[in-house]
């Protein structure tokens, strides 16, 4: 099977072309400022390489930072109504509460209590009622609102009012974007109800995006499926991603975690993805990122998705060297993708990172002849102050003294030794696209996230119905059945609430059903 993946970064856009297991071509080219332009150019330098025709590709999988750059810029976000099914709970804490006054400004901060809810062993906190929200849907469309997130108590364990009140305000405002919150988030009502509105908010944003997607792959000649990859590493076809776009949240690490893995052969390791801004850092697990265990905070509003234990600093081949009383800067200031325009090595003005590289003699880019002027000295110093500062990112990685492997991978490798601390450093082949063969590997998944009552199943019972259920999840999204694994399987017991309840979270991955 031919694949192409395509990521898409701050600095550069990635493209490689996979037959198989095996990489026949990968490319970078600068991200543009409109994207898609970007895209389209990597997408026809990477066939050009490759020698494939465009008609032979079989699936292209796209990440992209899209809409995390929507929320975080606070641009192309619809309005949106809140609407939680809660009452009387809840009502001291109203949707949208912690959220920067700014980005609830944006999208009209319009917000609605309603009854309904459960509790987390599915009781009714109140029953459903039809008249208060045909109500609310009557002011939401008198407002012009276009996107709504619904939300209710403990929703994951009973899905059954959000579904219903999907129905009534559906048929209230016509062509409305809903969006449940039990579809995207887990236990944990205000981050859950958070990651639901930005959801509804980026409907918009997602149609236009996906068509241009569309477009690109047709103006090279591609007429195969395409997909776009998930936080979680694993993939969501076209119009599943215009329905759920907050799921591309932070897949770009992602692939490179996943792309270092497959590359390296090594499930158990350190990546740190050095790109041309910044670098991400995240450990690996079974050959995936491990997942983050607290909320998880985008464009300062916290969110319990499903999101990758992942953070970033301020250093990458861009990044500014400022030497200043005798203490050297890197970063966080960058040139980006003008790095080729601006960097010393490539006939600039301005010291980057990647010019000390070059001039220490450690990676042959652009003319190190217009580098030889800097000081020895200098240099010295930067190379240690990058050094410390991916020393401390892995440290802050770790969880046990175990002397794993660090895999280095991207654009900015270059800025690495060997070593990093007292860690082995591994760089692939194609270290600096495995972002985008971490898309173009990329399978398919299913996840449940539920409290179940011991007091009513055994917790052997509770685990194989969990698996069962994610199982059926990733058939559904795709996934071949007969090569679907589980590779995470976590029961928490929750003594603050009695039934001797537990919650159960399982993920199952399996290979694209062509």
């Amino acid at each position: 099977m031919i694949r192409i993946g395509v990521d898409v970064g701050g600095t550069n856009t990635d493209a490689v072309v996979m037959d198989g297991q095996k990489v026949v071509a990968g490319v970078k080219a600068a991200t543009t400022q409109d994207v898609l332009t970007g895209v389209n150019n990597a997408l026809k330098s990477v066939l050009a390489e490759s020698g494939v025709a465009p008609a032979a590709v079989d699936v292209v999988m796209i990440g992209t930072t899209h809409f995390t750059n929507a929320v975080v810029q606070r641009r192309d976000l619809a309005q949106t109504a809140a609407v939680r099914l809660g009452l009387p709970a809840t009502a001291s804490l109203p949707p949208m509460v912690d959220w920067p006054e700014d980005l609830r400004d944006a999208i009209g901060n319009h917000r609605y209590l309603a009854h309904g809810g459960h509790e987390f062993d599915g009781r009714p906190i109140s029953a459903l009622d039809e008249d208060e929200l045909r109500g609310i849907g009557a002011d939401i469309k008198a407002k012009g609102v276009g996107s709504i997130a619904i939300s209710s108590v403990f929703s994951p364990v009973n899905t059954e009012v959000e579904q219903q009140a999907g129905e009534i305000l559906s048929a209230a405002v016509p062509d409305a974007h809903i969006t449940l919150s039990s579809d995207i988030g887990r236990i944990g009502l205000l981050e859950r109800e958070n990651a639901a509105i930005m959801n509804a908010c980026l409907r918009d944003l997602s149609a236009h995006v996906i068509a241009a997607f569309k477009s690109a792959l047709a103006d090279c000649g591609i007429t195969s499926r395409f997909f776009l990859t998930q936080n979680d590493g694993t993939l969501m076809d076209a119009a599943f991603a215009e329905r759920f776009p907050v799921l591309t949240f932070a897949s770009g690490p992602t692939n490179s975690m996943r792309g270092a893995a497959f590359l390296s052969g090594v499930d158990e390791a350190i990546v740190v993805d050095i790109g041309g801004t910044t670098s991400d850092v995240g450990a690996l697990h079974k050959g995936f990122p491990r997942p983050a265990t607290v909320a998880v905070e985008v464009g300062g509003v916290r969110t319990n998705f499903r999101m990758p234990d992942v953070f970033s600093i301020g250093l990458g081949g861009g990044s500014l060297v400022v030497d200043q009383d005798g203490s050297v800067t890197v970063g966080p200031r960058s040139v980006g993708y003008r790095l080729t325009e601006e960097a010393l090595c490539f006939g600039g003005e301005t010291l980057t990172a990647t010019d000390i590289v070059v001039a220490a003699g450690k990676a042959d880019i652009g003319d190190r002849a217009k580098t030889s002027h800097l000081d020895a000295d200098l240099v010295a110093r930067t190379r240690t102050e990058v050094q410390r500062m991916l020393e401390l990112s892995v440290e802050r990685s770790r969880l046990s003294p175990e002397p794993l492997p660090v895999i280095v991978v991207g654009g900015g490798s270059i800025l690495a030794g060997d070593k990093i601390g007292t860690l082995e450093v591994l760089k692939p082949a194609h270290y600096a696209v495995a972002n985008a063969v971490g898309a173009a590997i990329a399978q398919v998944s299913g996840e449940i996230d539920r409290v179940y009552s011991l007091a009513k199943m055994g917790r052997s019972d509770a685990l194989d119905d969990a698996k069962r259920q994610a199982t059926d999840a990733a058939v559904s999204a795709g996934a071949t059945p007969d090569s679907i694994e589980i590779v995470d399987v976590e029961d928490v017991p929750l003594a603050y609430l009695p039934g001797n309840a537990t919650r159960v979270r399982v993920k199952a991955v399996g290979e694209l059903r062509v």
